[in-house]
């Protein structure tokens, strides 16, 4: 294979609200933290260990808008995106880094009143798919009502 992928997928919960920042031109980027969980029991000890893994998580513009209208502290989420590690300069002189998810989806889990409105998740259709009901089984048709002539 000679391409690469840079692609996240991730569910947890947000450990703080949306924080927007505008800027000129009416563009916006909303930031916040999301907490991914591991648990398994220590075979030594045989207590259950839970591991919180931490995740600063980038949507902008008119997600951004939708984020910060929707979501809370706590609320349960599924982001899509991809990896992207910035580098400035400190007050200090220091190289600072900072490891982000630039999020290109997303689906809210919790189960808060929601608008209908499509605003919810760049992913609309894929949900209203989940909601119509299965196609029945064709019946099939006896050798009655066949007028085929073979």
């Amino acid at each position: 294979m000679s391409g690469t992928l840079n692609k996240v997928m991730l569910i947890g919960h947000l450990g703080d609200d949306v924080k927007l920042k505008y800027f000129d031109g009416g563009n916006c980027v909303g930031n916040f933290p999301l907490a991914t969980n591991e648990s398994y029991t220590n075979r030594q000890t045989g207590e259950k260990v839970t591991h919180t893994e931490w995740h600063n998580i980038v949507v902008r513009n008119k997600a951004a808008e939708v984020c910060e209208k929707y979501l809370k502290k706590g609320d349960k989420i599924y982001v899509e995106g991809r990896i992207k590690t910035r580098q400035w300069q400190g007050e200090d002189g220091n190289n600072r880094y900072t490891t982000e998810i630039q999020v290109t989806d997303f689906t809210f889990l919790s189960n808060n009143p929601a608008p209908q409105s499509g605003a919810q998740s760049g992913n609309q259709s894929a949900q209203n798919d989940m909601k119509r009901p299965a196609p029945q089984p064709r019946q099939q048709e006896t050798e009655d009502d066949d007028d085929l002539p073979f």
